[in-house]
């Protein structure tokens, strides 16, 4: 599919008008936009650099770690408690790629579904589509997009692979790694990979047996470690305490 089918009649037309629709919200213009940018179609590398120098200062969060450890769940109580702060939150959900479509499996996001309704909430699903490092291509201009259209938060969660998952380092100004406990030899294994790139640990389904083991065990590896029930929203003031203290600069 090229960038021109993607206009519909009565569209504007033009990379320029495409950036001013962007920068002033429009969501429909966003997701044209990061579409565009995914097909890398040249009308993305036009609109990009209309944007260029329209970053607006926004707080960009990784949200890494293991599948199952809740990080979806996580997510859905960052965004509900940011909102209520009064601000605009994007979600850049990565997830491995459908082998019928190319496009994104979207089971994780139904965890998600409480935030579709509020227009203050931009959520978006990427599929891997062959790339490393727990990204998708396209996340990196992704969040130069949302910053431009005014996002104050943005969160990115990658897809869940392991260990090796540390490209997001390069993306965000917090990698917030979440595990749950008893994951014994994963946590060992992650040692040598993702927790070296981790400004905070969580341990999610804090109310699990072997919780307070896991928190130990962590401490001694990492800056900071953060116990969650994502369930029940406990530990999330504390989450976005710690993430606030953070510098903003990447």
């Amino acid at each position: 599919m090229s960038g021109s089918s993607l206009r519909k009649k009565g569209d504007a037309v033009g990379d320029g008008a495409l950036a001013e629709q962007v920068k002033a919200g429009d969501v429909r213009a966003i997701s044209r936009l990061i579409t565009l940018i995914e097909l890398e179609d040249p009308e993305a590398t036009a609109a990009l650099k209309q944007l260029d120098g329209t970053r607006g200062h926004a707080a960009v969060i990784g949200i890494t770690g293991y599948p199952g450890a809740g990080k979806s769940t996580l997510i859905n109580q960052l965004a509900t408690a940011y909102r209520r702060q009064g601000k605009k939150v994007g979600i850049v959900a990565v997830d491995t790629t459908s082998p019928l479509t190319g496009g994104a499996i979207l089971g994780d996001r139904i965890r998600m579904q409480d935030q579709s309704c509020d227009t203050g909430v931009f959520i978006r699903s990427m599929a891997t589509r062959g790339q490393r490092g727990g990204l998708a291509r396209a996340t990196r201009q992704t969040l130069e997009v949302l910053e431009a259209a005014g996002y104050n938060v943005i969160l990115v969660e990658t897809v869940g692979v392991g260990q090796n998952e540390v490209e997001v380092a390069f993306v965000v100004q917090t990698v917030v790694v979440v595990v749950a406990p008893g994951l014994g030899d994963e946590v060992q294994a992650m040692k040598a990979g993702l927790l070296e790139v981790a400004h905070i640990v969580v341990v999610n389904k804090g109310d699990r047996e072997n919780a307070d083991a896991t928190v130990r065990d962590l401490a001694d590896w990492v800056p900071l470690v953060i116990r969650t029930i994502a369930l029940k929203g406990e530990g999330i003031a504390e989450l976005i305490t710690a993430i606030e203290a953070r510098p903003c600069i990447r």
